[in-house]
């Protein structure tokens, strides 16, 4: 319990990423026990960076073996273990039911943040789902509140009749704005997380980040009892949501076909 039998200390870079690497040194030199680096890429390569020697949990969106962040995900080695949800290579599934959402939809766009790492790659897997349907594809991009408003006008400029969202962390901590666009707009968006849902978006797949979060706190306990960080395994997710908000959808004037209600987890009405 914090303050009972432990002391949680806690860095935010408020969006700013350049400021992780300056936040993660202060743990390292602080000594803590166990850093939590979940905050996306960056935040786990900036402790990474910052220490060699003290646990690290991360919960990552990305492969973290291709990245070379850990050996293995069996046996990770080394200070770094956590969870790994794969959001980020779901961006073709969620162009997919985006299709499914309404069969007139063409022209699809996917929201990235440019500052983060490896955008490209999940630009060119939707781009190339897209390319073989024969519908076209855009991809745009946001890294401020300004930004997010500029790429929303762009979008219903070009025509776009759907929107892709990166799980990128800088947009949960503006999911508010992007619903709100969302909705002032009527563009349906795909989001990577059904908090977004929760909040009034309209669709999500993927996986739980409550469990995932949850993974990772069970992991920092294991750790601090003595288990070695290399010696977790990396947990990835067995299950992946779809999540639909029924009273979102009616005041865009969307029906939601049978076909996708069928397959919905969850329904928000």
């Amino acid at each position: 319990m914090d303050g009972r039998n432990l002391a949680m200390e806690y860095r935010w870079a408020e969006g700013h990423l350049d400021e992780l690497d300056t936040l993660a040194a202060e743990l390292a030199v602080d000594r803590v026990a166990v850093i939590a680096a979940t905050g996306g890429l960056r935040s786990v390569q900036a402790a990474k960076k910052a220490t060699t020697t003290i646990p690290i949990v991360a919960v990552l969106g990305f492969d973290p073996v291709q990245l070379g962040l850990v050996e293995s995900f069996n046996k990770p080695g080394g200070n770094i273990t956590g969870t790994s949800i794969i959001a980020n290579e779901l961006g073709p599934k969620r162009l997919s039911l985006l299709y499914d959402l309404n069969p007139r939809i063409q022209k699809v766009a996917l929201l990235v943040n440019p500052a983060s790492l490896n955008v490209d790659m999940e630009i060119q897997s939707v781009s190339a789902a897209a390319s073989n349907t024969g519908r076209p594809f855009v991809a745009l991009k946001a890294a401020s509140s300004s930004e997010i408003d500029a790429a929303f006008a762009a979008a219903a400029d070009q025509g776009v009749q759907g929107i892709i969202l990166n799980p990128d962390p800088f947009f949960t901590t503006v999911r508010n704005r992007l619903i709100a666009l969302a909705a002032s707009h009527k563009i349906p968006v795909v989001y990577s997380f059904r908090e977004f849902v929760d909040d009034g978006g309209l669709m999500s797949y993927g996986p739980s980040l409550a469990l995932a979060y949850r993974v990772a706190g069970i992991y920092a306990g294991r750790i601090l009892t003595g288990i070695k960080p290399g010696d977790l395994p990396i947990e990835i997710p067995t299950k992946f949501e779809l999540v639909i908000n029924l009273k979102t959808a009616k005041a865009m004037d969307l029906n939601i076909t049978p076909g996708l209600l069928a397959i919905a987890d969850d329904t928000i009405e």
